[in-house]
């Protein structure tokens, strides 16, 4: 083991091999000082001084001196500086510019892009303002819960990420299509701090409803996978009173949070989940959300050991399948018969939605674990239920890299690429007009730093599930706002080349339409869903609503001293300011 050599005097109240070495901190270089012209997209891997930084790439370099050249050429016609213009429009432009040349054509943009004068995002080819976006997955945390999802925060933010020193999904140093082990999903994180308050209530409205173009935005939770007896053990519970305390957010808060959105709005710009424990030992619990908290649609999991299979009161929930037909069906029965009683009131009730895929290891495949497998028998024999795939079924786990290595492989499936369950998902769903695929993490995960793999996952759920049968989610708040979602998607095309090897249908601006928001607006039984907000009959959330957060909400969501952080007022200021962004990146680069 090399010995480790301390830098300054704070380094010793650290342990001596979380540091750079004297020796590689002389090969390295402050990157604010090396990327002085702050490119909008990262172009280089940035250590936050815990560990090695790879070595710029070729690829990487050829972006970089692109979006220079871009830059500067921009700059001049506009009579601006090169750092004021990659701030604006233009500076987004050149970038997507940029990698088109290096790696393919994969986001829409065009050269006459780089002399918008506005600041943001490009009015061109970017996400047009009417456009109606219905985010089907976002989540809040309660606010006595710390440190849930900081390490997906991580795997988006990149190596500016406090207090990691890797990227926590990639053990193996895989690169991604850039070259990159840890690149950056969304531009806008870069830099951020990292703190609960990121997670939970007053950010994510703030993200949601005032920094992006969502109109609906669908809360989602997650059923308990597991809780810590009394003795120590970590193990399955025995009731859902015993789950509760273990889930980031209940099915009473998730409808409270609903109800206080549309409330301020003054209109339905926010839906709930209800939580889907499933079970003979669970029915009871369905029907009381029912009851009390009106769920707009379900959510399970059924990897988390949600299923009560008798009504024992010492017997521990279990993983389950969706076409168990002693586990799953009873609770299909208490939903279906709640439908026909309140399908005017709750439209979307019958909407099923569940996680799939997004696991380490499963071999042999299973169910249970996000293999496809028990889709086709539930949706089968539940015709009147739609079941909304969460994750399009991808088995790789948040980093993309063996989605990658599934397309270098060479393998296929009934003559297109095999992805990891996706293909297989896709090709179960054919013919299905009750299943449903869902973008949340996996768009994520790819819009950036695996094109290639989300052109083939976009070209698969075309050509087999056709546009009317996929959905868009973000799952944030784990990625930040979903406006860098949107707009990527926006721009995202399937390359000519590999639509005519593979047979892929083109990705259209009406399909973007159907996906983005209008196919869950017909799942819910949303009107108006051609007008996006704030115009017609969703009107905007307001600007002060943090100062409209009621006590009793405070208390139910568990804010400490009942007070919310400000951070909507110093947003607000920041704007007024008129502050552009900055797109400098703080650590160490190998030189």
């Amino acid at each position: 083991m090399k010995q480790r050599t301390r830098l300054t005097l704070r380094d010793a109240e650290r342990e001596e091999d979380t540091w750079l070495t004297a020796e590689e901190h002389a090969g390295c270089r402050r990157a604010d000082e090396v990327d002085e012209f702050c490119s909008p997209v990262p172009t280089r891997h940035v250590s936050n001084g815990e560990y090695m930084p790879l070595p710029q790439s070729d690829a990487q370099r050829r972006v970089e001196a692109r979006v220079r050249e871009l830059a500067d050429e921009a700059s001049r016609k506009l009579n601006v500086g090169r750092r004021r213009f990659l701030q604006g429009a233009g500076g987004l432009a050149a970038s997507f510019l940029a990698m088109n040349e290096v790696h393919g054509r994969f986001f829409k943009v065009e050269k006459d892009e780089l002399f918008e004068r506005s600041r943001g995002h490009s009015t061109r080819n970017g996400a047009p303002p009417n456009l109606f976006v219905f985010d089907d997955q976002l989540h809040v945390v309660r606010s006595s819960f710390s440190g849930v999802g900081f390490s997906l925060r991580a795997i988006a933010q990149g190596p500016t990420t406090p207090g990691f020193g890797m990227n926590p999904f990639n053990p193996e140093g895989f690169p991604d299509e850039n070259g990159d082990v840890w690149g950056v999903w969304n531009p806008d994180l870069v830099g951020s701090p990292l703190t609960a308050a990121e997670f939970q209530l007053v950010q994510w409205i703030q993200d949601v409803y005032l920094n992006s173009q969502v109109t609906v935005g669908l809360l989602s939770n997650v059923t308990a996978f597991n809780v810590i007896a009394p003795t120590g053990e970590e193990r399955g519970a025995k009731s859902v009173e015993e789950a509760r305390p273990f889930e980031i957010l209940t099915a009473e808060q998730t409808a409270a949070i609903r109800d206080f959105v549309n409330d301020i709005a003054g209109s339905r710009r926010c839906m709930a989940h209800g939580l889907l424990y499933t079970g003979v030992g669970n029915v009871d619990f369905i029907q009381e959300q029912i009851d009390r908290f009106r769920p707009d649609s379900w959510k399970g999991y059924t990897i988390s050991r949600a299923a009560k299979v008798d009504r024992d009161p010492d017997s521990e929930m279990v993983q389950w399948r969706l076409d168990d037909e002693d586990v799953a069906y009873p609770s299909y029965e208490v939903i279906a018969a709640n439908l026909r009683r309140l399908r005017k009131e709750s439209p979307g009730l019958n909407n099923i939605c569940i996680h799939k895929g997004l696991v380490a290891e499963s071999s042999p495949p299973d169910p249970r674990l996000g293999h496809p497998g028990d889709i086709p028998k539930a949706a089968t024999d539940w015709p009147e239920l739609n079941f909304i795939i969460y994750h399009s079924c991808i088995k790789a786990r948040f980093f993309m890299g063996e989605a990658l290595k599934d397309l270098l492989s060479g393998r296929t499936r009934n003559g297109v690429p095999d992805i990891e369950w996706t293909t297989e998902f896709a090709q179960l769903a054919e013919g299905f007009p009750n299943v449903y695929a869902e973008l949340g993490t996996t768009w994520a995960s790819m819009a950036v730093t695996f094109p290639t793999v989300a052109a083939h996952v976009l070209g698969q759920l075309l050509k087999y599930m056709g546009p009317d049968n996929i959905v868009f989610g973000s799952d944030s708040p784990w990625y930040g706002s979903p406006q860098w979602q949107i707009d990527a998607f926006w721009r995202f095309q399937i390359p000519e080349d590999i639509r005519e090897e593979w047979g892929y249908p083109p990705l259209t601006h009406a399909a973007k339409r159907k996906i983005l928001g209008l196919n869950s607006a017909r799942l819910y039984k949303l009107p108006g869903a051609a007008e996006a907000a704030p115009r017609g009959r969703y009107r905007p959330v307001p600007e002060d609503f943090e100062s409209r957060i009621p006590d009793d909400l405070k208390t139910l969501l568990e804010f400490e001293g009942f007070v919310a952080d400000n951070l909507s007022q110093m947003r607000k200021e920041y704007v007024a300011r008129g502050i552009q962004r900055r797109d400098t990146r703080y650590g160490w680069v190998r030189v």
